[in-house]
């Protein structure tokens, strides 16, 4: 390079340090302070109750201990385990997640690029008849070509941090992308095991309507057998055929209801209806965890992925004030071309080189008040989703304590369940004696066979509630999602895909 074009690096240089070492106007976002709670109810949490059924164990609450990852093996179900390792591996939603989160992070690296000179080149070939005369010839004409190389280089000093607040903004649209990941991640495994107790429900609910229909029926016989003899009359017999009429209507709702669940999970794994996971659920099959841990509540908003992604929109609206501010205040526009010119194809050879800097000034003069409009919109952009961050922050303070007294309510409802389906099915019992005994008509049996398929009804779903909301108790303090690294590293490894 010659002498004309040396100058420019120089000069360049400067004006990049210039433009990096600028101020930064707006806000420096500060992360709010976690609420200041002792705890997540009024009155000390105790441990819950315990009764001799399935589902039944008494559960402690460990306030401190930390979540496992996975904390969904703590129902310690082989089959859950595996159905949750198919759905992260195949779910559509999950995919979509991670590959949001990488278009964030190449969204906010390229954004970085504008703290730089931007640099491209360009060439051109000239061909040119000239007559000899002109250029001393001894013919009448010539044919020149003219080979013109340029570097152009442009260049906006963030003087006043305009660029580096809309850098910061995308980095926290990033940790958005990331916690949306993590929420994405925590609704899914929360849903499968959701799925699996609503499954383990049904079919228990199923295998109750058959043994009382089972029951049932053979109340019919005896009493059919009975009226042959003349023991019984034909109105008892016809009520005891729509009692059991009425049982049967209850199974095929129930069968549905178990088929769209096993839709559902397959969903949820990434499968179609038609090929469903292998894996089937019991309430059996499924361990209440003994011990329960609980996050401290200073720790509840760093661990909720829902918090943490309206806070990092927070931090991206507080950027942008200063990114609108900035607008406001003058720029510097700088370009500078670098060119070569020779004759003929070659650049190497004798020719010219040219140089030119130019460092030009842009000032808002009047805007109609649009700039200062803007500035002020952002403003109340930041208040909004201050506002949407505390509600969020609300939320899940409730979602929290509404899961740890549900757990509380339904260990209580199941105890309550087990003694009201022993005391139906002895009151059945004593009800049919008296019956043959002539000592009470068969509406007293009818009703007390009533009483006595919803208390087993009730008791199984008494027993997945206790399931269901131990799930919901995971989800609600956040999923342990720091405590584990499969999806974040799925995302990352597909970064360069």
């Amino acid at each position: 390079m010659t002498g004309t074009a040396r100058p420019l690096l120089p000069a360049l240089a400067g004006l990049v340090a210039l433009g990096l070492a600028g101020c930064e106007l707006g806000p420096d976002y500060q992360r709010p302070a976690p609420p200041q709670a002792a705890g997540y109810t009024a009155e000390p949490l105790a441990a819950t109750a315990s009764t001799n059924a399935v589902g039944g164990e008494a559960q402690r609450f460990v306030m401190g201990q930390d979540i496992p990852g996975q904390w969904w093996t703590l129902f310690r179900s082989p089959q859950l385990d595996a159905l949750i390792r198919q759905a992260l591996a195949a779910n559509p939603s999950l995919r979509s997640a991670q590959a949001a989160l990488r278009q964030a992070r190449e969204l906010a690296q390229a954004g970085e690029g504008a703290l730089y000179p931007s640099v491209g080149v360009g060439s051109n070939v000239t061909r040119e008849k000239i007559p000899g005369f002109e250029v001393g010839a001894p013919v009448p004409s010539e044919v020149l070509s003219y080979t013109t190389a340029t570097v152009q280089v442009s260049y906006s000093p963030d003087v006043f941090g305009g660029t580096r607040r809309q850098i910061e903004s995308l980095e926290a649209q990033t940790d958005y992308a990331k916690f949306q990941l993590e929420a994405t991640y925590l609704t899914l495994t929360a849903n499968l095991v959701n799925a699996a107790v609503q499954e383990a429900s049904l079919r228990a609910q199923i295998a109750a309507t058959r043994d009382i229909i089972a029951d049932e029926t053979k109340e019919l016989d005896v009493l059919q057998h009975q009226f042959e003899l003349g023991g019984t009359p034909k109105a008892a017999v016809i009520a005891q055929e729509a009692t059991l009429a009425q049982v049967r209507a209850n199974l095929p709702p129930l069968q549905k209801a178990l088929a769209q669940q096993r839709d559902l999970i397959a969903a949820l794994a990434g499968r179609l209806p038609a090929d469903p996971p292998a894996e089937t659920f019991t309430l059996a099959s499924l361990h209440l965890p003994a011990e329960l841990p609980v996050s401290l509540p200073s720790k509840l908003v760093e661990q909720r992925p829902d918090v943490r992604a309206i806070e990092a929109q927070l931090h991206a609206a507080s950027a942008q004030i200063g990114v609108a501010q900035a607008a406001r205040f003058p720029q510097f526009p700088i370009t500078a071309d670098i060119g070569k010119a020779a004759l003929g194809y070659s650049l190497f050879g004798p020719g010219s080189t040219a140089a030119e800097l130019v460092v030009g000034t842009t000032a808002p003069i009047f805007s109609g008040g649009a700039l200062e409009h803007q500035q002020r919109a952002a403003e109340a952009n930041y208040d909004k989703v201050d506002g949407q961050y505390r509600n969020t922050v609300l939320g899940a303070f409730q979602n929290a304590a509404d899961s740890l007294r549900a757990l509380q309510s339904d260990a209580d409802a199941l105890r309550a369940q087990v003694a009201a389906t022993r005391s139906a099915a002895d009151s059945l019992d004593i009800t049919r004696r008296q019956f043959e005994l002539g000592g009470t008509n068969y509406v007293a049996v009818l009703d007390a066979q009533r009483t006595y398929q919803q208390a087993r009804i009730g008791l199984v779903q008494a027993a997945a509630e206790r399931y269901a909301d131990t799930a919901a108790l995971f989800q609600a303090l956040g999923g342990g999602w720091w405590n584990r690294s499969d999806v974040a590293a799925a995302a990352d490894s597909a970064q360069g895909h």
